[in-house]
């Protein structure tokens, strides 16, 4: 039997995998409540991608971890009757069991108070201190009277100096989306009591953003990744920097070194917390962290559209002036909006995952799906459970799980093997056609072009299905039966290698269907080999079970009751 090889992978160049070995981050998720569909904006993405990359051959490493100080930690503190401690430790471990739920599968989920975290966190500020990019300076700031306490980033809610929107002491986050330095805010308030601040003499440290202008207006150039990370962050280049103050008069962080009345800003050990993180993987599975951080790895990062100034900015000035690796890429997502509505928890707008969805018992592939194939991956992602039943009634049941099961139906019926044939010329041509839109979409960073690729396999399938009628044929040339049974399983081979990425509890299922086994993470060069003959098929089963109306109905109902109350 002739065997095919990957040709599209010669024929053309592509970016990846690149040449040595890759570390891929999610922004760590804050651990103040539970996980959102906003947060999987992120990692879905990141995961599907990490399973390309490796069925592309590329050696990956995938790293994450909670995100763990800050004030929001400490209003929810207080707001529940708890230490920060507890509250940590409650949603770390909500984000540790969650995950795996969905089939997103890190090589390691750290925390950012682990000791690892303060200890590299401190050599990192010693180095910038070293090196004179940190410095120390007298400042006001605001003290509210009442609780008799200095009122850092979420303690204080007042008005953006930029664009008139409120916001929050250390961002506007229902404007502009700067990053606002302590003190900016006009006419701020205290959130726990109401009170207007007095302004109080307090020592505070900065670091020199300043010297990085020239540097950070080359690197983002050159930067892979998105073209809203990059534009974006130039755009707040060419405003013009300012020092950014990295201390904070809190008791909950990670502590300046030699001033125990001061903690860092949470958004510098944040991103620290990528290399606690690999240093955690590094411990438990004997690998070089270093490699990564600094020497000749690649460094990627999957981020929300609303941390871009932190990554893009602060992020490689930190790296730089402690001489640590350089992101390769920054992977920006759009924003999330819920059935039509800006993303927003205090006025409802938002989708528990785990409450409103897996308890629920709907399908955690259906969901990666749709996080996938909606839209863009720079573009607002809007989820209406409405349209979330239309993709999964129309695309998955319809399309490719109707191909999938009236092929292996059909031939297990027929034939109970795989029966024998020679794969058509056309149907090659096919599925070369979508491997290169994959790839394509892989050095974009684009998820929705893959998806779709893979779902127009399915249509293609279910043409070439109808088109030559295998039941008709079984009776009257029972060798073009064979011949295309074998085609249509070869695309159902296909397809289970494909979809992996996207749905790896699906592909599992699919591949005991097709195999009478389980087995994972086949390489992209396996999609055009030949199907081996004989191979006996296994029970037939729809991968998909469709959303009723009334269903989506009751869902929709929660949703709306939700946004009712909180705006009550």
């Amino acid at each position: 039997m002739r065997c095919l090889k990957l040709e599209v992978v010669k024929d053309l160049k592509y970016k990846f995998p690149l040449p040595r070995p890759v570390l891929v981050t999610c922004g760590l998720p804050y651990v103040n409540g539970p996980c959102h569909i906003a947060h999987l904006r992120t990692y879905v993405p990141a995961d599907i991608f990490i399973r390309f990359l490796r069925k592309l051959g590329q050696q990956v490493v995938f790293i994450c971890g909670s995100d763990t100080h800050g004030t929001p930690i400490l209003v929810k503190a207080e707001a529940e009757g708890l230490t920060p401690q507890e509250v940590v430790k409650k949603y770390h471990k909500h984000f540790v069991e969650l995950f795996p739920r969905l089939g997103i599968d890190f090589d390691n989920y750290g925390s950012t108070d682990d000791p690892l975290n303060h200890n590299r966190t401190k050599e990192i500020i010693l180095q910038l201190l070293k090196n004179g990019y940190i410095y120390g300076k007298q400042l006001k700031l605001p003290y509210c009277p009442t609780c008799n306490r200095f009122l850092p980033d979420r303690y204080q809610k007042g008005t953006c100096p930029y664009c008139g929107a409120i916001a929050r002491g250390d961002e506007c986050d229902q404007g502009c989306g700067r990053y606002l330095e302590p003190g900016e805010l006009l006419d701020p308030r205290c959130v726990i009591c109401g009170t207007k601040p007095e302004m109080r003499e307090t020592r505070h440290y900065f670091m020199k953003l300043t010297a990085f202008e020239e540097f950070l207006r080359e690197y983002l150039k050159q930067m892979d990744g998105t073209e809203n990370a990059r534009n974006y962050a130039l755009q707040w280049l060419e405003k013009g920097l300012r020092d950014w103050n990295i201390t904070r008069n809190l008791d909950w962080g990670v502590e300046f070194p030699g001033e125990p009345n001061l903690v860092l800003y949470v958004w510098v050990d944040a991103p620290i917390g990528y290399i606690s993180s690999t240093e955690e993987w590094a411990m438990k599975k004997n690998g070089d962290w270093e490699y990564f951080w600094k020497g000749s790895g690649y460094l990627i990062h999957f981020i929300g559209g609303d941390i871009i100034y932190h990554h893009c900015l602060f992020w490689p000035s930190m790296l730089k002036g402690a001489g640590y690796n350089l992101p390769y890429a920054v992977v920006a997502s759009g924003m999330v909006r819920v059935e039509g509505h800006k993303f927003s928890k205090s006025r409802g707008y938002v989708l528990w995952v785990k409450e409103d969805y897996l308890d629920k018992g709907l399908d955690p592939d259906a969901l990666r799906y749709y996080i996938a194939s909606y839209t863009g991956h720079t573009r607002d992602l809007d989820f209406s459970w409405s349209s979330f039943g239309e993709k999964l009634n129309k695309e998955l049941v319809g399309t490719l799980g109707n191909f999938l099961y009236r092929t292996i139906l059909f031939a297990k019926k027929n034939y109970g093997h795989v029966p024998q044939g020679e794969v058509e010329p056309d149907v090659v041509a096919e599925v070369e056609a979508v491997i290169r839109e994959i790839r394509e979409g892989l050095d974009i960073y684009e998820f929705k072009k893959i998806s779709d690729a893979i779902l127009s396999l399915a249509a293609f399938g279910n043409k070439y299905l109808q088109e030559n009628e295998p039941w008709r044929l079984v009776k009257t040339d029972p060798n073009r039966a064979r011949q295309v049974t074998y085609n249509c399983l070869w695309i159902a081979k296909a397809l289970q290698i494909l979809i992996e990425p996207i749905m790896p509890e699906k592909a599992d299922k699919l591949h005991k269907q097709l195999f009478g086994r389980v087995e994972r993470n086949k390489l992209l060069s396996e999609v055009l080999k030949p199907l081996e003959t004989g191979i006996k098929l296994g029970d037939p089963k729809p991968l998909f079970k469709q959303i009723s109306e009334e269903e989506i109905e009751e869902l929709s109902r929660i949703t709306l009751e939700r946004v009712s109350t909180a705006k009550g």
